[in-house]
């Protein structure tokens, strides 16, 4: 009888909103496990993705109740967490680039055809060297390790002559393990082939003394952490370039292990451009996932004209993702830089211009981290903005955003030129990565930390909050 009185109830508009509150006010008090009053304090700190989820979860022990109520928070959240449908997005100009590869290209003096030259090229590669791989697939069972470093005037580089017809398959925990200095790897496709994704882990392992690694023009496709990042007896690798590549998977990663495509521990004055980052769901464990983080006591990360797409389609499979973070979920003290980042977790660090898409948690996230610059970003089906952990810092300038700003722990935002958005009035479908203005916003004054911006062309000193200055798009592939 009470569930069929539960049901009529929920044809009249106004009850459904005062029962929805209510569910999500029980739930906020059953997951946090606080009482009626903080639970009310909550709710002002948490976003609705978060509380719808919390909500569900409340339910779910109640099997009946559940089953009654999960449709009226499932249509709340297609309202909250848009749906982008089956259509390919387009990478705005973003990721790899193999239409047409830089003229002036070094020539090759170690030319490869099979995996095992390719293994042993690198373990006998002298600085200056090109490693040049043939047309053709290149399988490994084993990680592959470097010989002896590059040097500054005179890297090593390893690249593919035609990348559309040459792919790396990984079947192994680490693909490549760089613990050399300058170290260039370019125009090459890496995919992950192991049976179980929690086998899959890196296709890159960088480490201790791997100082001023680049990674160029790639497609690494199918890893839990494409990039890993992190030191090793005391040593970190410094000043790394991550950029024009495409991070992504093909399907949702079934491990408990961390996925986060660009996962840096540790390390200092990495510069992370222009690359596209994608589809990177986590379907095991705490089900938390990252586009990319930078933590664990380093400083000075640059992370500077990305596309991230937590999911291209199902935003609100289950699960929490989010887009770029300086602080992540935390470091185990062992693994940190700088006294166990009771301090911070990252500092001084820049995200800029970088443009995040469909993500059912924050697109732009700090965490005990400080001096933290988020500027001109877009954010667009996403929670918003997020301070958290004690003792983050953060200036906001410029961003144009849909969701909130979410301020946990006593965080400190200095907010400036900020600009909320509903997408569906200002573009023309950003759903979709039209980003033709629909209804422009005001000029704000230029920012002389970000004199570019999405598609690196010079702001003027009256610009555009937000990625782009321009609404057309980037050079596309």
């Amino acid at each position: 009888m009470m569930m069929t009185r539960l049901k009529s109830w929920l044809l009249y508009p106004l009850l459904g909103l005062l029962l929805l509150a209510g569910l999500l006010l029980w739930g906020a008090m059953t997951v946090l496990h606080t009482t009626p009053a903080r639970a009310m304090a909550e709710l002002d700190r948490r976003s609705p993705q978060e509380l719808i989820r919390y909500a569900d979860a409340a339910l779910m022990e109640y099997g009946e109740l559940h089953a009654l109520l999960r449709p009226l928070l499932l249509r709340v959240q297609r309202r909250v967490e848009r749906p982008t449908g089956s259509i390919p997005l387009p990478n705005l100009g973003k990721g790899h680039r193999w239409a047409t590869l830089p003229e002036g290209r070094p020539p090759a003096t170690l030319p490869v055809k099979t995996a095992d030259e390719l293994r042993q090229a690198l373990l006998s590669a002298r600085a200056g060297d090109v490693i040049e791989l043939a047309p053709g697939r290149y399988r490994f069972e084993q990680s592959v390790k470097l010989g002896g470093p590059g040097s500054g005037v005179a890297p090593i580089r390893v690249r593919a002559a035609q990348p559309k017809s040459t792919q790396i398959d990984m079947n192994t925990a680490e693909g490549f393990l760089i613990d050399q200095p300058y170290w260039v790897f370019e125009d090459l496709r890496v995919r992950g082939v192991c049976p179980s994704d929690r086998d899959c882990e890196h296709a890159f392992h960088i480490v201790a003394g791997a100082d001023f690694f680049e990674l160029r023009n790639s497609w690494l496709e199918n890893f839990n952490a494409h990039l890993k990042i992190n030191g090793v007896d005391g040593r970190w690798p410094d000043h790394g370039l991550i950029s024009h590549n495409t991070l992504s998977n093909d399907h949702p990663r079934q491990t408990a292990r961390s996925v986060t495509p660009v996962d840096l521990v540790g390390a200092n004055f990495w510069r992370v451009q222009d690359n596209l980052v994608r589809n990177f769901v986590k379907g095991e464990g705490d089900k938390v996932s990252y586009g990319m983080f930078v933590k664990g006591g380093g400083e000075g990360a640059k992370i500077e004209r990305n596309l991230v797409v937590c999911s291209p389609n199902e935003i609100s499979r289950p699960g929490v993702r989010v887009g770029i973070s300086f602080g992540g979920g935390g470091s185990d003290p062992g693994f940190c830089r700088d006294k166990g980042c009771e301090r911070y977790e990252h500092q001084a660090g820049l995200a800029a211009n970088n443009i995040v898409a469909h993500c059912n948690d924050v697109g732009l996230d700090v965490n005990h981290s400080r001096h933290i610059l988020l500027a001109h970003n877009t954010l667009v089906n996403t929670a918003g903005m997020g301070l958290r952990g004690e003792g983050s810092q953060a200036q906001l300038y410029g961003n144009l955003f849909e969701g909130k700003l979410l301020i946990k722990n006593d965080g400190k935002a200095r907010a400036e030129m900020e600009q909320p958005m509903k997408a569906a009035e200002v573009f023309g479908s950003a759903d979709n990565f039209r980003m033709d203005w629909r209804v422009a916003p005001e000029r704000i004054p230029s920012l002389p930390a970000v004199p570019l911006d999405f598609c690196g062309r010079k702001r003027p000193s009256g610009t555009y909050p937000g990625a782009q200055e321009e609404t057309a798009a980037c050079t596309d592939n």
